[in-house]
Order: C-alpha cells, then sequence, then structure tokens
C-alpha cells in the first residue's frame, strides 16, 4: 500500500482566517497536546481578565508580561518551525504560512496586552484587551491555529521516517526470501536486524505518544508479532536454506515472512490513520460493551422518554442476545453456565417487553405511580443485564482458566519434540492433530475472553491472541514435520524450539490477561495504566544472540515480598493524594500519577505478575521512574513561582530531596552486575530507592495541594509558567525518550478553541 505520510496530518491545507477553528483540525498525539497546554493556560489568563472590572496596577503588570512572554515564546518557536521548512521542502509551503500567522498572532497579543504603562487601559485613544475584547479573542484563536498547524506538520515528518523504516524494512526483506547461499543470508540479516532496531525505536516512541488507546493497544500487538517473528525469521529462513527441497520447511518460512508483512502494514495504518482502499475499520462488538450501552439507553429514559424508539432499544438487545449465543453453542461451555445464559436471555426480553409497556404509557400520560413504576422496570431490567454480564464473564473465565491449567506442562510440544527427532512421521502426525485440538480450543478461549474483557485495549489483546494461536499452530506444525523428514538437523530442531516457545510465551501472557480482565471486572485498579517503556534495550540486537533473560526465583521473591507490599502502600497513597486535586490536567498531578503506575508495575513484578519479565525490564523501568521524578521537580520549580514567598523555601527544599533521591535510583538502575547474588543486590536497591522516591511523593502532593489553595484562596494573579516551545521536534532528533509524554486526560485543543468561539460570542 502506497501511503502518504500527510494523509495523517489532520490539518486541513486552507490557512486559518482567525475568525473560526480549522475544521480539519485534529491533534492525535500527547506530545502536540501536552506542548500547548502552558499556551493554552497563558491565553486563557488573558481572556478571563478582559472583563473584570478591578484592574490594579498589579494585574495591569502581569498581564503584561504574560503577553510580552507569549510573544517572545512564539517569536523563538517560529524560528525553529522556519529552520524545519527549509530542511524539509514538501512542507515548506503550509509551514511558512502557518509560521507567519503565529508570529502575527503573537505581536497582535503583545499589543493588546500593552496595558501597564497607560492611566487609563480603556481609554478608546488606544487599543488595548479592554477596548477591543473580541480581538485578543480572534488573536488567540489563531495563534492557537498557527501554532497547532506547525506542531503537526513538524508530527508528519515523524510519520515519514516511520513510513521510510519501514520501505527499508519491507525491501531487506524481499532480498532474504531470495537468498541461495548462507554467507549471503548472514549478510542480509545483519542489515535487516540494524533496520528493525530503528523501526522498534521509532514506531516504540510513537506508542507511547498515541493518545487513542485503542490504537495504542493495536499497535503494540503489532510491535509483539515484529518482536517475535524476527527470530522465527531467522530460523525458519536457515532451515529452509539448509533444507532447500522441503516443502514443509518452505511453508513455515513463507507463513513467517507473510504475518511480518501483515504486521509492517498495521503500523503504517495506525501511524497515518488510514486504511487500505479507503475501508473503514469494523471492530466486532462485545457482549460487555453492549450491555454498557444499552443500560445507558435504558437509564437515560429518566431524563427523557421521547430520546429514542422502542425498536431501536429492542434492536441493542437482540444483538446482545445474538453474541451470548457464541456462548451458548460453544463445545467448551459447561452445561450450567450454557442453561443460566439461556434463562437470563429469556428474563432479559421479558423485562423489555415490560419496560416498553411502562414507557409507552407515561409518554401519553406522565403520572407519579407511571413514573414510579417505569422506575422499578428499569431497575429490573437493568439488574438481569448485570446478571447476564456476571454469568458470561463467569463462563469465559473458568473456562479459561481450566485450559490454562490444564496446558501448563506442555505435553503435546514435548512429544512433538521427541518424536521429530526421532523421525517418527506417524507419531507427529497424531500429535499434530492434538496441537489442532488444543489451537481449537485456545482460539475460543480468546473469543470468549473478548465479550467480557471489559476495555477496548484488552478486547484487542485478545483479537491479538487469537491471531497468534491460530497462526503459530500451524507454523509448529510444519516445523515438526520439517524435523520429523530431518531427524539429525540441528537447524530444524532449534527452529521447531522458537516457534514452541513463541506458543508458551502466549499461553503465559494469557494467564496474565485473564488476571487484568478480572481486575477491570471487580473494579480493582482497572483503569490503572501500567507504564512500560518500549523498545527495551537490547531486545533487537543485531548480533542474533538473544540475551538469556533473567527472572527471580521463589525464594528471592519471599525476600522482596515485603518491600513490593510497602511499594504497593505507597501507590494507593499517592493515587489518594492526585484523586483529591480540582485540575486532574495539573502538571504535578499528571507526573505523580505516571510515577505511581510505574511503581505499581514494579511492585507486580515482586510478586512474578505484570509486564516487567526479567530483572532488565525492571532497571529500564527504574530509569524511566527516576526520569518522571525529575520532571516532577521541574514542575515543582514552575509551581515555585505562583507561590507566596515565605512558601518557596519549603517547596524547593522539597523538590531538591525529590532530585537527589531520583539521581540515586538512576545511578543504582544504570550500575553493571554480574552474578545472580549481586543482580538481587541491585532489584533490593532498586525497588527501596523507588520505595523512598514514592514516601516523598506521598509528602509532596498534599503540600503541594495546600499551597495551591492558599494561593488561590488571596486570589493574587501571577503569570503562568513559560510556554516551553523547545517541544517542537525536527525530524533529525534523535531523543525519542524526550519527545513522549507520560501524561494523561489533557484536554483537547478543540475544547479550548469551542470556548474561545462561545466567548467571543458574548
Amino acid at each position: 500500500m502506497a501511503t502518504s505520510p500527510c494523509s495523517s496530518s489532520g490539518v486541513s491545507s486552507s490557512s486559518s482566517s482567525g475568525l473560526g477553528a480549522d475544521a480539519g483540525l485534529e491533534i492525535r498525539t500527547r506530545s502536540v497536546e501536552q506542548t500547548l497546554v502552558p499556551l493554552v493556560s497563558q491565553i486563557t489568563t488573558l481572556i478571563n481578565h478582559k472583563d473584570k472590572p478591578k484592574r490594579s496596577d498589579k494585574t495591569l503588570q502581569a498581564i503584561q508580561r504574560v503577553g510580552q512572554a507569549v510573544n517572545l515564546a512564539v517569536g523563538r518557536f517560529v524560528t525553529v518551525g522556519e529552520a524545519i521548512a527549509n530542511e524539509n521542502h514538501e512542507l515548506k509551503e503550509e509551514m511558512s504560512v502557518a509560521c507567519i500567522e503565529a508570529r502575527r498572532a503573537g505581536e497582535t497579543i503583545a499589543q493588546l496586552t500593552d496595558v501597564a504603562s497607560l492611566d487609563h487601559p480603556e481609554s478608546d485613544s488606544h487599543i488595548t484587551i479592554f477596548t477591543d475584547k473580541t480581538g485578543v479573542v480572534k488573536a488567540a484563536r489563531l495563534l492557537l491555529s498557527s501554532v497547532t498547524k506547525v506542531l503537526v506538520l513538524a508530527d508528519r515528518i515523524v510519520i515519514k521516517q516511520i513510513i521510510t523504516s519501514r520501505n527499508k524494512v519491507l525491501a531487506t526483506m524481499e532480498q532474504l526470501e531470495k537468498v541461495s547461499s548462507f554467507q549471503e543470508f548472514v549478510q542480509i540479516f545483519s542489515q535487516f536486524g540494524n533496520e528493525m532496531v530503528e523501526f522498534a525505536h521509532l514506531t516504540g516512541d510513537r506508542q507511547n505518544d498515541l493518545k487513542d488507546e485503542k490504537k495504542k493497544a493495536r499497535m503494540a500487538a503489532s510491535r509483539a508479532v515484529l518482536e517475535k517473528c524476527t527470530m522465527m525469521l531467522l530460523t525458519a529462513s536457515k532451515t529452509c536454506l539448509r533444507h532447500p527441497d522441503c516443502e514443509s520447511a518452505r511453508i513455515n518460512k513463507d507463513g513467517v515472512f507473510h504475518r511480518m508483512r501483515l504486521a509492517l502494514e498495521q503500523v503504517i495504518e495506525i501511524v497515518t490513520d488510514s486504511r487500505p482502499n479507503g475501508e473503514n475499520e469494523m471492530a466486532p462488538i462485545s457482549i460487555y460493551s453492549g450491555i454498557k450501552e444499552f443500560k445507558n439507553k435504558v437509564e437515560g429514559l429518566r431524563e427523557n422518554l421521547y430520546f429514542l424508539s422502542k425498536e431501536n432499544l429492542s434492536t441493542m438487545l437482540e444483538v446482545i442476545l445474538e453474541h451470548t449465543e457464541d456462548f451458548t453453542d460453544s463445545a467448551y461451555t459447561s452445561h450450567e453456565h450454557r442453561e443460566h445464559i439461556v434463562e437470563l436471555s429469556k428474563q432479559a426480553k421479558m423485562e423489555l417487553e415490560q419496560l416498553v409497556s411502562v414507557w409507552m404509557q407515561a409518554q401519553n400520560q406522565k403520572t407519579k405511580d407511571l413514573m414510579e413504576d417505569l422506575e422499578v422496570a428499569i431497575l429490573k431490567t437493568c439488574q438481569c443485564m448485570n446478571e447476564l454480564k456476571r454469568e458470561v464473564h463467569s463462563a469465559a473465565t473458568s473456562l479459561a482458566a481450566d485450559l490454562l491449567k490444564y496446558h501448563t506442562d506442555h505435553m503435546v510440544l514435548k512429544a512433538l519434540k521427541i518424536t521429530g527427532v526421532e523421525g517418527n512421521l506417524e507419531a507427529v502426525a497424531e500429535y499434530t492433530c492434538k496441537l489442532s485440538e488444543q489451537k481449537e480450543q485456545l482460539v475460543e478461549m480468546c473469543r470468549l475472553l473478548r465479550h467480557v474483557s471489559g476495555t477496548e485495549p484488552l478486547e484487542i489483546t485478545c483479537i491479538h491472541a487469537e491471531d497468534t494461536f491460530q497462526v503459530t499452530g500451524p507454523q509448529i506444525i510444519s516445523a515438526a514435520e520439517t524435523l520429523a523428514l530431518h531427524p539429525s538437523s540441528k537447524i530444524a530442531k532449534e527452529n521447531l524450539e522458537v516457534f514452541c516457545e513463541a506458543w508458551e510465551s502466549q499461553l503465559s501472557d494469557m494467564s496474565m490477561l485473564l488476571r487484568e480482565i478480572n481486575d477491570v471486572f471487580e473494579g480493582r485498579r482497572g483503569e490503572k495504566r501500567v507504564y512500560l517503556s518500549l523498545p527495551r534495550p537490547g531486545k533487537h540486537n543485531a548480533n542474533l544472540k538473544a540475551l538469556k533473560p533473567v527472572k527471580l526465583d521463589t525464594e528471592e521473591q519471599a525476600k522482596i515480598a515485603k518491600l513490593g507490599l510497602e511499594l504497593h502502600l505507597l501507590t494507593s497513597s499517592v493515587d489518594s493524594e492526585t484523586e483529591k486535586w480540582e485540575d486532574q490536567e495539573n502538571d504535578i498531578v499528571q507526573h505523580g500519577q505516571g510515577m505511581s503506575s510505574m511503581a505499581y508495575s514494579m511492585y507486580l513484578f515482586t510478586r512474578g505478575e505484570g509486564l516487567l519479565k526479567t530483572t532488565q525490564d525492571l532497571f529500564h523501568q527504574a530509569e524511566i521512574f527516576a526520569t518522571e521524578g525529575t520532571k516532577l521537580a521541574s514542575a515543582l520549580h514552575a509551581f515555585s513561582h505562583q507561590v507566596h514567598d515565605d512558601d518557596k523555601p519549603l517547596l524547593l527544599l522539597e523538590a531538591e530531596k525529590l532530585i537527589s533521591m531520583c539521581k540515586q535510583l538512576q545511578i543504582t538502575a544504570k550500575a553493571p552486575v554480574q552474578g545472580k547474588s549481586a543482580t538481587f543486590t541491585k532489584v533490593d536497591g532498586c525497588i527501596l530507592k523507588t520505595r523512598n522516591v514514592m514516601t516523598q511523593l506521598g509528602q509532596l502532593l498534599p503540600l503541594c495541594c495546600k499551597l495551591l489553595r492558599k494561593a488561590r484562596g488571596n486570589g493574587c494573579l501571577k503569570p503562568a509558567p513559560p510556554w516551553r516551545e523547545d517541544r517542537i521536534r525536527t525530524g533529525t532528533n534523535t531523543h525519542g525518550a524526550e519527545r513522549r509524554a507520560e501524561t494523561f486526560g489533557i484536554k483537547t485543543l478543540e475544547n479550548h478553541v469551542t470556548n474561545m468561539t462561545f466567548l467571543e460570542s458574548k
């Protein structure tokens, strides 16, 4: 698929007039959005004070300082934008227009806020923010629109980088498919390894930067496929080169190449926000999401009896009940679960009929008795749907638990390896049939789990797991057949091992996925995101020798359990503190939440759970955690400019303590170690220092909240922190980690533009 990097820019080619928001403007990444937040904060300060009757000298000076700060920052920002335009000729025209508009808007804001030296700022003889009240709104809207265009245009360069990197990988893959000698293969694969490393870093940064959680989950799934397939491609290709006339070896290799191409294509679809042939993505509806939407509609009848038709509601229920047939028709659903689901489906139809009857009467005659009957019908309908949801959840998760427990011994895989080495084709055929049966069970398990997964990212993870079992099963079979035909072949044996390991790894991931699904259903940290910075160092090493991951054994986990528990309690404490803040978009809150998520993933590691699988994962996570703590300290320094002078020393002292602790953690996490004992000591040190940082964070958050309320209580106006125009990144910037935004829940620019339109209309 030929894809243009411009297709996902979200910016129309027409320039903004300043009289309305650009309809084509859409922000898809956190880094662009985060860059705009301080600018929006400063502009909001100006907008909110243009109509206030009391204008003290202090207020006028503050307004002028904010206006000047915006203009200076825009000037520096535009200089960077113009440099990017000169380096990227295909974007030069659009970028130049946006830069000119941004500079003009910044200068207008500076002129309108030049009020501190005037005796009568509201005098008509000098146009200011007070005399031209709509002018500052128009200038602000033009500034936001043009600055966003510059940022999104710069973002196109990142998209172009990813597409170029993908094209290089595809070209090298084509060469790998055609090679006929080992020497040529090794040379080309070395180049392929380097290109995959570059692609992994670019897409890892993009994944962390995406705002859409669904796209982020799809990206993670595609990158996981590419990661696992890289080693499969190596062994499958070597097997094919060693046994060029073997049909099963060729089928095995072709399957790997095909899967990698599909994964590469999906990454580009996500990055460019496009689909092949312009088709729309149709995501299958799960029972969980269907019930949630149905209940929302039913409960909406309390507020409005006329907002939907009874046919609409009946259709929604029919769709849900059709999906329950996936459970009732499944050979793996227990007889007891099947009966309960059928009974609850019948009850749901009856409850809806009763609801519709009362609802129709209430539309004609809105009496107190009828409204009470309607409330009862709504409650009974929703209760029935809750019971149905609970029943299908129980059916899916109990099946998954049983299957995962049954297949933990990997007996079929072990038998295939043994019979393959023996060259026993008949026995291999027998066990491949058993593996096919196992595959069908696991695929059915994934389909049922998807219905009850609870969130879109988990739904996508279930779909990815289903695809993995569907594809890996036949690949194991072709690898086993090749080994059986060439029982003395070391490379054929190694190839089978690689595919079996992928199967075992997916089964292990399913156990973790099952726990996450249960957590969401039971409300245990369902919305808590475990932060994991990808890609991990050394994961795609081009020397073809994978480092053996180091895990904690049971004894080591027991030793570190107390520290882990303390860390868990601290994350709960920090979460409670962040929830007390009125402004959930505050930088301090955002960084605090990010650190809590990372600390929680480290706690899960002490239990042998979560996404951090090895000690290397933990050390890398500790480094990212320390970096986030340093960013929080910077936010505290910026916040200190808004608090009273008496409170500033205490706040800065606590911020310095935090910086010192984070530096100590960075040193510990980066220190090289060898041997099991030294590695455990380093793990213990990282967890201990993370606990110390979290303790400090638990003290800082309430202090900041208190100081913020104190400053607001006195009503003092201070200029917002300076807008960091240096966040813009050029195409040559390689510091991907700096480009990531680890913050959650920032309001979109469109909301701010809408607010400004409203202000102007007043």
